[in-house]
């Protein structure tokens, strides 16, 4: 599923509250993006037909939405489009970004350790 980025900022927005209305996510977002009720209605029926949110109810004529597809399945072939296309076939120095030069706490020290020994495990 293919998204901009005006989409998975709306989809997040589904993701955060479970549902909403185009009503309600024109005055969540519209005024900082700077966008009329028109584009976020035309955003939110994008998102309906690549079926990545879904009509749940009816409240008069305003319809109620909600996600249909979970964060892990549009993030992991994001983030592999990403890594492919910033890193190609070496992906050293993402780990060294990440590792050097980004602030990581000891909790995410210790889950990027247990994710390398799992994954020596496995080519075992």
């Amino acid at each position: 599923m293919r998204l901009s980025e005006f989409e998975m900022d709306v989809l997040t927005r589904f993701w955060e509250h479970g549902k909403l209305t185009a009503p309600e996510l024109f005055r969540e977002m519209g005024e900082s993006r700077g966008v009329t009720y028109s584009t976020i209605k035309t955003i939110v029926d994008r998102l309906e037909d690549k079926g990545a949110i879904r009509r749940v109810a009816t409240e008069g004529k305003t319809i109620i939405y909600s996600a249909a597809v979970n964060r892990e399945r549009v993030r992991k072939p994001l983030v592999q489009s990403f890594v492919r296309r910033l890193f190609g076939d070496d992906r050293k120095p993402l780990f060294a970004q990440l590792l050097r030069d980004e602030k990581l706490s000891d909790d995410e020290i210790e889950f990027l350790r247990q994710l390398v020994d799992e994954a020596a495990k496995e080519r075992s």
